[in-house]
């Protein structure tokens, strides 16, 4: 049985309120500084979504601007060590920065999803309402699961695939981010090598069907980031790149004016992260706690509010 994942508590950021509704698009300022910073990937995308996706309607009623297939988001987990006593790279979290991401939510989600828990109530009761929408009575029952107790999602399976067809109609919801695979790479031998290999490099590649590009793919982008670095240091391996393939990319038209204060800012650079656990290279995926992760100079800008559509 799945035990569930150690969340600790502190104030919540998910008290939302709606910015106003846009009937359609208008031009964001283009921000000039350190172009060559990974965050302006996600924020031209949502440039491009504003500017030029079809209108459609979605599931939730709420409408949203679509594009499909959109470039592949690419995302560095690490960088060169300064230290010379230490020429290992220096993890790195993808944590955007032009908003702020509710860590404390992303990390707790992500052993949620490690544990294999099926209910939304263990991350409600630690203040983190991101499922308790999808776990309602109200939505189980507008979904034909009234036969569910409240937060009972039913198999949200998450790592590697998560898209079961004969399993779609006992999902409250139809998984999103539903494919990840992973691909170890090794650097080349030198002359004199022959038969010695070097500490290999851990990437990860998503494809996401549904992107909500205001408040999920945020998340999403943390949250696959960390699990990256959870295998890396449970098999001792440098992480490598997050590599982010979307389906649908969605702005929904009740964010437009959220996020076009969003593109006016300048990303600062990303946090490092930190293990706090000895037991690299074990292969261990267990047992894993919030405070195992140490997130340094994590310096983002205010938080920008964004409804969530269930």
């Amino acid at each position: 049985m799945a035990t569930t994942p150690s969340i600790g508590r502190s104030d919540s950021n998910l008290a939302l309120n709606p910015p106003s509704q846009l009937e359609g698009p208008s031009p964001s300022p283009t921000p000039s500084h350190d172009p060559s910073h990974e965050e302006h990937q996600y924020l031209n995308l949502i440039r491009t979504i504003i500017s030029t996706g079809e209108h459609r309607p979605d599931r939730t009623g709420t409408g949203t601007r679509s594009i499909f297939a959109p470039p592949q988001l690419r995302f560095s987990l690490s960088k060169p060590s300064s230290d010379p006593s230490n020429p290992d790279p220096v993890p790195v979290l993808p944590l955007l920065t032009t908003k702020r991401v509710f860590l404390r939510a992303v990390i707790a989600e992500l052993l949620w999803f490690v544990s294999g828990c099926t209910s939304s109530l263990p991350l409600s009761e630690a203040g983190i309402k991101i499922w308790d929408g999808n776990g309602s009575r109200e939505f189980l029952d507008s979904v034909g699961l009234s036969h569910r107790e409240v937060g009972d999602l039913g198999p949200v399976r998450i790592i590697l695939s998560a898209w079961n067809p004969a399993d779609l109609k006992k999902m409250a919801l139809p998984p999103c981010h539903m494919f990840a695979q992973f691909y170890v790479s090794f650097p080349p031998q030198k002359a004199g090598d022959e038969g010695k290999k070097g500490k290999g490099t851990l990437s990860c590649v998503l494809y996401q069907r549904s992107c909500d590009m205001g408040l999920g793919v945020p998340f999403n982008i943390a949250s696959y980031a960390l699990l990256t670095h959870m295998f890396a240091h449970a098999a001792d391996l440098h992480p490598g790149t997050f590599i982010h393939t979307m389906g649908d990319a969605h702005v929904y038209l009740d964010h437009i004016e959220a996020l076009q204060e969003q593109l006016t800012r300048e990303p600062t650079d990303f946090p490092t992260l930190k293990i706090n656990r000895t037991d690299r290279g074990s292969g261990e995926m267990d047992g894993w706690k919030d405070s195992d992760f140490e997130v340094l100079d994590y310096k983002p800008h205010k938080l920008i509010k964004m409804k969530m559509s269930i």
